[in-house]
Parts: C-alpha cells; sequence; structure tokens
C-alpha cells in the first residue's frame, strides 16, 4: 500500500470512527433530573440521555458519514469542498456538545419523556414483583449533571471529525481515487506499420483483418 493510499485509509477511519463515537455517547445518560412532588410521594429520578437534549449532535455526526461517502467518490477541488464541509459538521457536534447540558434543558426533556410515556403525563417502571408503579411529575425539579465521561467521548469524536476534514481539504487531491479501478484502460492501436504488415503476409496472414476477428 503507498504512502499516499494509506493516508486517505487511515483520515476515512478516524472520521467514520469519530463520527460513531459520538452516536454512541448520545445514547447514554448525559444528566439526571429529580423531582419532589407533595408528601406521600416519593422523589423521582429521570435520566436524561445526551440524544434528548441535543439531537442535533448525532444528526450532524450522520452527515459527516455521508460526507465521508463523499470524500470517496470526489477528487481534486470537489474533495477539497468535501473536506471542508466534513471539518464544518465537526465543528457544529463539538459546538451542539459543549452547549447541550443545561439545567432547564435537562427538566424539560426529563418532562418531555415522561409525558411521551406509555400511561400518558407519567413513566412507569417496574418493581420486584413485576408490578408496574406510576412516576408522577410533580413539585419542584433539580438538574444533576452525570456521564461526564460520554460528553467528553462526544467532544472527542467531533474533534476527529474536524482532523479528518481539515486533512481532507489540505491532502484530499493527492490521494487516489477509489473508483479509478473501474475506468477502462484506452484500447491498444492496431499496428499498421510497413514491418508488421510484412512480417504477416510472410506468416500467412491477412494484415487487413483485425485480430479479434482471425480464427
Amino acid at each position: 500500500m503507498t504512502a499516499a493510499r494509506r493516508e486517505f485509509a487511515l483520515v476515512l477511519l478516524a472520521g467514520a470512527a469519530g463520527a460513531g463515537l459520538v452516536v454512541l455517547a448520545a445514547r447514554q445518560a448525559w444528566a439526571h433530573a429529580v423531582f419532589t412532588p407533595p408528601r406521600p410521594l416519593p422523589a423521582q429520578d429521570i435520566a436524561v440521555t445526551g440524544q434528548q437534549l441535543v439531537p442535533l449532535a448525532s444528526a450532524l455526526a450522520l452527515a459527516a458519514l455521508a460526507c465521508l461517502a463523499a470524500v470517496i467518490a470526489t477528487r481534486s477541488v470537489l474533495r477539497r469542498v468535501a473536506g471542508v464541509l466534513l471539518a464544518v459538521l465537526g465543528a457544529g457536534t463539538a459546538a451542539a456538545v459543549l452547549a447541550g447540558l443545561q439545567a432547564p434543558a435537562v427538566l424539560a426533556a426529563a418532562r418531555a419523556a415522561a409525558l411521551s410515556g406509555p400511561l400518558g403525563g407519567s413513566t412507569t417502571g417496574g418493581t420486584s414483583s413485576g408490578a408496574v408503579h406510576q412516576i408522577v411529575i410533580a413539585g419542584p425539579g433539580q438538574a444533576i449533571a452525570a456521564g461526564a465521561p460520554w460528553r467528553a467521548a462526544a467532544v472527542a469524536g467531533a474533534v476527529a471529525i474536524v482532523l479528518a476534514g481539515l486533512a481532507t481539504a489540505w491532502r484530499g487531491p493527492r490521494w487516489p481515487v477509489m473508483s479509478a479501478r473501474f475506468e477502462r484502460s484506452p484500447a491498444r492501436p492496431h499496428r499498421t506499420d510497413s514491418a508488421s504488415m510484412w512480417e504477416s503476409l510472410s506468416r500467412d496472414v491477412d494484415p487487413t483483418v483485425d485480430d479479434g476477428t482471425r480464427s
């Protein structure tokens, strides 16, 4: 494998791994919303995922994967443009992750999850006996940050996307075109010089007949 092809593969792998890391991290709990309803109801703790807080982060990461496909299919200036777009998508993902953890957003996401629960206006949970109990969202709420390693992983994935985009914009035109192997090579010109004609006549072969039509 040549150096350019190896560099191309490493950049594609870094971009894909970064996008996958963002999507994985967004599915984890980033915060908890604790609601304290009036007595005798117990306090309720609802986990809130990164996907609930910043769905834009996952959307931008998936768009980055599509942009990597464009990097493979393009060449020259178009590949540079795809690299710039990839870097922009990575920067947008990082900005969304860093700005996504705010107390009002956590409480709003928890209430939205409760309203979309199977009982409508509540969430449910199982007990040791298999019964289902109702979680009532009432009283003041408190947002507690959690899952800091997953948020850091999402930022790292976004940085990997940015670096892949910058590398593509800088070095992309020097990389091989993946579809070049499917291009037809030019046909060889048929030899019609005098030397080849005399050689054919000496072998009792008609030089005016194409090689592909000879029996």
